[in-house]
């Protein structure tokens, strides 16, 4: 298909290198340097996609990372990508790209109802409209989720690779045009360490479009001299394609680097598709230039509308005329050098000025070139929806509210605008940098910033050549100096002829025929999210008169664009309402990353097995052997129950429920967290953390402890045992090991570092077996016989080492299922060799390995808590009627003092306490709540939920433990459980523990 666009010659694509590619699944020519942008408008594309809330047509808007209106749907597969910038996606033979949020179809799009029914979807609509009826609220929720977003994001695994670098250096540079490289050439001058940063494919930013010459050259040969020089430096990195996300303290900066996404999809590669830096640097130089100022006029979001500095780049970088009929559309002078370009590239062209008389050697120029110059005139509105072909034109009045004269009409198929320019200054932002107004700029600049950062060029408000390269030079020179280079100059000043910039006239909404926000002439302000000039009058009318608020509520500048195009606009608009000054109404804050950053950059290598580590015990080849099914619990693999042929897990679990209790059972209890903990000050370490006496334990005793944090609210639990003099073991939860470790190191390190303690994580030396039910004893004494396993001499709650099955072993005898248990814990070395001795040995007593899901059954009918499941963070001992563990003698322990607060001790906490359903067999799902009052619909009033509900096989019947308000003075009373379903069962508010009540089993 013919590039009916692209320009006979020029640009700095290749185009001797042909490149095919596809867009909403037809087949396109473009050339190599060529972004997807300018290939498709090359081909005379330009209705590329549909806005999020209105999905009005979309065309092309800028030329760079700023763009929000042509998003793409990138790839196939595993390798499909979301919202990419058209801008942005440099072509590569076979790329393939399509429309996103439309259906079925960019042309023809079934959400284009919501742009007739705008006036019923304004800004804040979400707030106000689905709130009712409540019974609907399903399916408020299924339309809604599938309503959000843009594009879909891939359901494969990623096949690419990312790595990762870390490095440091003297002087970072982040932006490659003039102020970038002068800056580089300064600091890699000096011997400094720079590292030189752009986001685009090569140097040179601005020049690469400008024809103004430095130094005698063509703009492009001082760039292309200025990077063979910095190539040449061993002290300088040079980083294209490369985007510095966030500005984090102390100069910590990262960046990501496209390494391959201009080759395509790299098969069998070791070369990663993108590369994530993290940098220290001594000093920073932002160079990032500027972005153009949309004008907000009357459908100025039209397939056909895009940036005066968009459309230069597109004639002069990519030898694409977009349109052969323009409107140029501007309050300054860049404009008319797209102007003239777009002339001397063979358009009719039209300008349209909206100051009245302006006069300045460009202003000339146009003319002379054959330009008509409407003045003190603006374009107040399009003629066409999915393209253009006719600009409605009229003179302003002195003040720029209203129209001073009739319409009138010029033929025209691209209009490019500009408004002036912004200084991207994200990055001086995020580095907690101070912005100041610059009212003859009309926009924000860098103050200050307390790092050790500096800003140059047009991100610093210098919007001349010769301004930026001297401010680029002065600012290199200065790092290299900060950063320890004493030798380090500025260099002599660059030789450019330009002329000075003429003023400016600022229309923040420009006035037409029709009422503001009435009918589909909508003058936009944030084309990405679809917000006008009239959300911004409704939120100030309904209050929202703070610029975080108005960013809220209209969702400016909250896009994937991070309100590049839109943020001062929106200020200046709310300021006109205010009747304040920019300034007064404020900044919103920009926040990393710069750009959308993909999610496997962020990630590099630290990703599947190697980000969410595979834990798994010394037994588990064993498990995996034998059937079990697995859960996760925290990082490990925890067998969860051990299916024979034929069952599903119920059965499976109320078999091994069942054996354990009447014969014996065995579970790998290797995941419980363990700490080693020794010193003089150990006993008093305890002392503090727990909420019960420690001191006068014994070596060889073993005593169950409940944590608290500083609230008074259960933390964590487990059993300490003492090994010796001033050394003792610790046991916590699986999940609560690392939590409770860091636990105990802050309060030794940060609030008693006189303590002399030492803890030491040790759950993965020792390997743990349980053997628990009336058969324990026998098989233990199988495996070993020189032990000592009487009660009398070892009792429930003691700890002895010895010999089991040959192998070093302590064993202590705690039971988390209430039945005789006994923990073996050896070396994890000899994990597997002990579980197959006591697999064996306990063959002639039925042995039954159990899981997590059956150790839950069992611990249930004891009434047994799981800390952060039968307790949320918002429980006392108290509400767990363990006040028998909280110590009246000790003079302090964490968590105390709350335990004295009015709200600790309030009435009506919730506490817990057991269920019983009316149905027997009726097992309630766990978060199910109890009611008062069962109504037809919500809400009503809850009195607590469940927290533990299972089929308890030895109760004979469901069993439940909840949090109820009062529940404890409770007991004996019903309540109700209305379910989802619609069915409502009838519980019974009991004790916690529904068997062997007085406890004989653990201690036989």
């Amino acid at each position: 298909m013919a590039q009916k666009n692209r320009l006979p010659d020029g640009g700095r694509i290749d185009r001797t290198k042909p490149v095919r590619f596809q867009f909403n699944g037809k087949r396109y020519d473009g050339f190599s340097g060529d972004t997807l942008a300018a290939a498709l408008l090359a081909n005379g594309v330009s209705l590329v996609g549909r806005s999020f809330k209105y999905h009005r047509p979309r065309g092309i808007m800028t030329a760079g990372s700023e763009e929000p209106n042509a998003l793409v749907q990138l790839g196939t597969g595993a390798r499909t990508e979301p919202n990419i910038r058209a801008t942005q996606a440099e072509l590569f033979d076979g790329l393939s790209a399509d429309s996103q949020n439309c259906w079925p179809s960019v042309g023809f799009d079934i959400g284009a109802i919501n742009s007739v029914m705008s006036k019923y979807l304004p800004a804040g609509f979400y707030y106000k409209t689905f709130m009712w009826p409540a019974s609907l609220w399903m399916t408020y929720e299924h339309v809604i989720r599938n309503a959000a977003g843009l594009g879909k994001g891939p359901t494969e695994s990623d096949p690419d690779r990312y790595a990762q670098h870390h490095t440091a250096c003297d002087v970072l540079i982040v932006g490659g045009g003039p102020s970038g490289l002068a800056a580089a050439l300064a600091a890699g001058r000096s011997g400094a360490r720079t590292i030189l940063v752009d986001e685009q494919s090569e140097f040179g930013g601005w020049l690469l479009t400008d024809d103004t010459e430095i130094d005698g050259m063509a703009p492009t040969d001082w760039v292309a001299n200025t990077v063979k020089e910095l190539a040449g430096l061993d002290n300088v990195t040079l980083l294209p394609r490369t985007t510095v996300s966030a500005y984090f303290d102390h100069n910590f900066l990262t960046a990501a680097q496209r390494v391959t996404d201009h080759l395509g999809p790299q098969e069998n590669t070791k070369t990663p598709r993108q590369r994530f830096w993290k940098i220290r640097a001594k000093q920073v130089v932002l160079a990032q230039g500027s972005l153009e100022r949309p004008i907000v006029f009357a459908d100025n979001d039209r397939p056909g509308v895009m940036l005066a500095g968009a459309l230069r780049t597109y004639i002069n970088r990519y030898g694409v005329l977009p349109g052969r009929e323009i409107v140029v559309f501007t309050n300054n002078d860049s404009a008319y050098r797209t102007a003239i370009d777009a002339k001397n590239a063979g358009a009719v062209v039209h300008l349209v000025d909206l100051r009245p008389d302006p006069d300045n050697p460009v202003v000339h120029q146009a003319r002379q070139a054959g330009i008509q110059i409407h003045e003190g005139s603006a374009v107040v509105g399009i003629k066409g929806a999915k393209s253009i072909h006719g600009v409605e034109i009229a003179p302003l009045s002195e003040d720029g509210k209203s129209l001073a004269g009739p319409t009138f009409v010029v033929s025209a198929s691209l209009v490019a605008m500009s408004s002036g320019w912004n200084p991207s200054v994200h990055l001086f932002s995020q580095s907690r940098g101070k912005l100041r107004f610059d009212d003859a700029l009309t926009t924000f600049v860098p103050d200050h910033t307390p790092q050790k950062t500096r800003s140059a060029g047009a991100c610093n408000g210098t919007f001349t050549l010769a301004g930026c390269l001297a401010e680029g030079m002065e600012a290199g020179a200065a790092a290299a100096k900060d950063a320890g280079f004493d030798s380090a100059i500025a260099g002599p000043s660059h030789v450019v002829k330009e002329d000075a910039p003429g003023s400016m006239r600022q229309v923040w909404t420009v006035p037409t025929v029709h009422p503001l926000g009435k009918g589909t002439r909508k003058h936009f302000l944030d084309h990405q999210n679809d917000v006008t000039a009239a959300d911004v009058h409704l939120a100030a009318r309904e209050g929202y008169l703070s610029v975080e608020h108005l960013k809220r509520y209209t969702t400016t500048g909250m896009g994937t664009d991070q309100g590049k195009t839109s943020n001062v606009n929106a200020l200046a608009i709310m300021s006109e309402i205010r009747s304040a000054s920019i300034p007064e109404v404020g900044t919103t804050t920009f926040r990393p990353p710069y750009t959308p950053t993909t999610y496997g950059a962020m990630a590099g290598q630290g990703v599947q097995e190697l980000f969410e580590q595979y834990r798994g015990t010394a037994m588990h080849d064993w498990h995996v052997n034998n059937g079990a099914v697995f859960e996760d619990v925290g990082d490990w693999k925890r067998a969860r129950y051990y299916p024979k042929p034929g069952e599903d897990m119920d059965e499976a679990v109320r078999r091994e429920c069942k054996q354990a209790r009447e014969t014996v059972g065995i579970m790998d209890a290797s995941t419980l967290g363990k700490i080693d903990i020794q010193g003089p000050d150990a006993a008093k370490l305890l002392n503090m953390v727990y909420t019960n006496a420690w001191s006068a334990l014994k070596p060889g005793r073993a005593r169950y402890g409940l944590m608290l944090n500083e609230h008074g609210m259960v933390f964590d639990d487990g059993v300490t045992t003492c090994i010796g003099e001033n050394h003792y073991h610790m046991t916590t939860t699986t999940g609560g090991a690392a939590r409770v470790l860091n636990w105990l190191e802050e309060w030794l390190q940060t609030e008693w570092p006189d303590m002399e303690v030492y803890c030491t994580s040790v759950t993965e030396e020792w390997a743990v077996a349980t053997l628990s039910g009336p058969k324990a004893r026998e098989v233990m004494e199988a495996v070993a016989p020189k032990m000592a396993l009487d009660p009398q001499t070892f009792p429930f709650m003691a700890m002895q080492e010895g010999e089991v099955a040959g192998l070093p072993a302590r064993v202590f005898r705690i039971s988390f299922t209430g039945d005789l248990s006994y923990e073996i814990n050896v070396p994890a070395r000899y994990g597997m060799a002990l579980w197959e001795a006591l697999m064996e040995a306990g063959r002639p007593h039925g042995i039954v390995p159990y899981g997590t899901e059956t150790m839950h059954v069992l611990r249930a009918e004891k009434g047994f808590i799981i800390v952060g499941q039968d307790s949320d963070g918002t429980v006392t001992p108290y509400d767990l009627d363990m006040d028998w563990i909280v110590s009246k003698k000790k003079d302090d322990f964490l968590g105390k003092r709350s335990l004295t607060r009015t709200d600790t001790a309030r009435p009506g906490r919730k506490q817990l306490v057991g269920l019983l359903t009316e149905d027997p067999n009726f097992v309630l799902p766990e978060g199910a709540h109890l009611v008062k009052e069962v109504k037809p619909k919500p809400p009503m009033d809850t009195i607590g939920h469940v927290t533990s509900s299972y089929f308890s096989p030895n109760a004979g019947r469901s069993i439940a433990l909840a949090l109820v308000k009062d529940g404890l003075n409770l007991k004996g009373s019903s309540f109700q459980v209305p379910l989802m379903s619609g069915h409502v069962e009838t519980v019974t508010i009991t004790d916690t523990i529904f068997f062997d009540k007085e406890g004989e089993r653990a201690r036989g």
